[in-house]
């Protein structure tokens, strides 16, 4: 199936992507976990998770993400629990390929380098740290499961670090899979761009990192709209390569997605021109607090 993909991404042309998961499966009405979010759904909820991905599907989308965002490796490791999030990422596949239901439709396996987060907070608890061997390792074990379950292809997501995410890249790159790699960013007082919660890292500094290890795309994702086109400029610094987008709207309290202030389809749509236009975007779709009725907008309007 990538195939079909990977024709649309040499030939430039545009590719709808989905939107949120798993503030989609939240907006439907599941509990989130206040350890590991939405990952228990694949679980107790597979027809909900189900009919988020073919709520996309009938929206446009020709690619979906398995929901194994939420997975992480180092989160579960950091809960002792290494061998549930690998029968939870095998649930999270057969899930998608049910939605796809033999049509047309790439499957993206996602990976994080999601660590604990503060209940109550959008802050990452950094009590727990990894060594290089041990993060690699995890990542290599997730990379490999994905890669067994029969998805078309990886999606590293929200990297923001200049540690963590090279590892998991990496570990990615290994399989042999294509890999698309997302980075996100936020601007903090001094009007820099960092990766999204970590002030001590240059947006810029991890987008260097990221062009060396030559991925089959690079998208620019889980950021705000409003900050979306800076950080494009930047990645456009280093990459003339494939790049999406596919930005957040409203805000994070775990275990929650806090629906404020998200931003109307019409206006991602005049965002998303302008971005195809400025920096020569061609895969589009949402990130957080995105849903279908976004992606069916963007479809419209740019297809």
């Amino acid at each position: 199936m990538y195939q079909f993909i990977e024709s649309k991404l040499n030939a430039k042309s545009i590719i709808i992507l989905d939107g949120a998961t798993g503030t989609e499966i939240q907006r439907k009405g599941v509990p989130m976990d206040n350890e590991t979010w939405c990952a228990q759904a694949n679980k107790t909820h597979p027809d909900v998770v189900k009919s988020v991905h073919e709520s996309y599907i009938n929206a446009g989308s020709i690619v979906i993400t398995a929901n194994t965002y939420a997975t992480s490796p180092l989160l579960f490791n950091s809960l002792g629990l290494d061998n549930e999030f690998l029968e939870l990422d095998r649930l999270a596949v057969e899930i998608a390929k049910d939605a796809v239901a033999g049509r047309q439709i790439a499957i993206a396996g996602s990976i994080s380098t999601m660590r604990p987060i503060i209940v109550g907070t959008d802050q990452l608890d950094i009590s727990k740290e990894w060594t290089e061997s041990e993060a690699t390792r995890l990542f290599q074990l997730k990379a490999n499961n994905l890669k067994s379950c029969g998805v078309d292809f990886l999606m590293l997501e929200l990297l923001r670090d200049c540690d963590y995410a090279i590892w998991a890249s990496k570990a990615a790159i290994e399989t042999n899979l294509p890999v698309w790699i997302g980075i996100s960013a936020e601007k903090i007082k001094d009007n820099k761009l960092v990766g999204y919660s970590h002030p001590d890292c240059l947006f810029e500094d991890i987008v260097i990192k990221i062009v060396e290890l030559k991925p089959a795309v690079i998208n620019v994702m889980h950021t705000s709209p409003h900050i979306t086109d800076e950080a494009l400029k930047i990645v456009r610094k280093y990459w003339n390569g494939p790049v999406g987008t596919y930005p957040e709207s409203g805000s994070f309290i775990m275990p929650n997605w806090v629906f404020q202030d998200v931003i109307s389809p019409e206006e991602l749509v005049k965002k998303s021109i302008e971005w195809k236009e400025q920096s020569d975007v061609t895969l589009f779709g949402g990130c957080c607090g995105i849903g279908p009725d976004h992606i069916k907008e963007l479809k419209n309007a740019l297809l």
